[in-house]
């Protein structure tokens, strides 16, 4: 379904922050689409020492609607949490926003503290242009955001996108600077809509969502160091092949630091394992993340939590999200002899991923 006239390119990002955007206000020049190429190397788009940290909202576009292959559990037992894979369903779109005009709508609340100032926030999206149906990808690099209580602004990428078309899959991720729309919305509950991904049945499968993630001031936390990493890489299969590997230089944690680390990641499935996340800091102390959700070899597993608990409200709230990953882990074993630099590597499990995001928080000395 195509957008109706009402959801017209708005051109410039800057336009959200002065403009209350309505239907009925005239639509200014399309803003050309960025450039897309098949890998993204991780690169760092935001870092800030500050008093404050980094907080996050995210929700999968589409889940599945009913059984396909005879081993598939039920699909209403596959939201509650059972193992399950996009392959073995017919998916369809989440919709929760009663709006004709929009085809998928997801909400999720983002935790930005009282009294904090945002300092930046950036949109990621992404998903399978090719399922059951063949999404044009001309539609990209553009979403609908909803500030909590506020009405639908048109938000284009702004940056190169990851775009990877092979023999099974069609996928990518586009992201935006939303740092005047959320200074503006704040903290509550977010609506995005009209994530360009596929629905249907295929031997792939489908997948896709969003994560805004926001990085904010407050005086009363403690100096922290924030990073925000961000590429289009695809993890093979096969032991060792196609590892991802980011560095983070001119940390200043202390010894018995806190920290936590983000990652969105699509098309990791529940219950297929091979599929690993380790930090080794320069201290030499090595960690696997995991936690109660997320195994040590199946942390790409379809959720969405911290510290291995579901810590906000999303609509809908699914324990699987069939293919998307927007998971946040607790960094400080790894940061309990300090460290001046961290060292993330990734392993792809059997069917192979896709990542896209990685978020860090660490203390600092003040």
């Amino acid at each position: 379904m195509g957008m109706g006239s009402s959801r017209r390119i708005l051109g410039t990002l800057g336009l959200l922050s002065c403009l209350a955007l309505s239907g009925n206000v005239p639509a200014a020049a399309a803003a050309p689409a960025p450039k897309e190429l098949p890998r993204l190397p991780f690169t760092q788009r935001y870092q800030a020492v500050q008093h404050g940290g980094l907080v996050r909202a995210s929700n999968s576009g589409i889940s599945c609607r009913r059984e396909e292959s005879p081993q598939a559990e039920p699909c209403a037992d596959v939201k509650r949490g059972a193992a399950g894979v996009n392959s073995d369903f017919e998916m369809f779109y989440s919709e929760v926003d009663k709006d004709p005009d929009t085809y998928n709508s997801t909400r999720a609340e983002l935790k930005v503290p009282q009294g904090a100032k945002v300092s930046y926030a950036r949109l990621y999206w992404g998903g399978n242009l090719r399922v059951g149906e063949q999404k044009p990808p001309e539609d990209n690099g553009r979403v609908l955001v909803a500030e909590p209580g506020g009405s639908y602004k048109e938000v284009i990428a702004d940056t190169v996108m990851g775009h990877r078309s092979d023999a099974g899959s069609d996928a990518y991720q586009a992201s935006a600077d939303v740092t005047p729309l959320v200074r503006k919305g704040g903290a509550g509950m977010w609506t995005v809509s009209q994530l360009n991904i596929a629905m249907g049945h295929s031997e792939v499968g489908a997948w896709g969502g969003w994560t805004l993630v926001v990085a904010y001031e407050h005086p009363q936390e403690p100096v922290r160091r924030i990073s925000v990493w961000d590429g289009f890489e695809g993890l093979a299969g096969r032991p060792g092949a196609g590892d991802a590997l980011v560095e983070l230089e001119g940390l200043d944690a202390p010894a018995g630091s806190a920290g936590k680390v983000g990652v969105v990641a699509y098309d990791g499935d529940r219950g297929t394992l091979g599929d690993s996340l380790t930090v080794t800091a320069d201290s030499g102390r090595r960690v696997s993340l995991s936690d109660a959700e997320n195994p040590f070899n199946d942390v790409m597993n379809s959720t969405i939590t911290e510290f291995g608990h579901q810590t906000s409200v999303r609509q809908p709230d699914y324990m699987n999200n069939l293919g998307y990953d927007a998971d946040v882990y607790d960094l400080s074993p790894a940061l309990s002899g300090g460290a001046r630099s961290l060292s993330f590597r990734f392993t792809g499990e059997g069917q192979g991923h896709f990542l896209g995001v990685l978020f860090v928080q660490t203390d600092a000395r003040r």
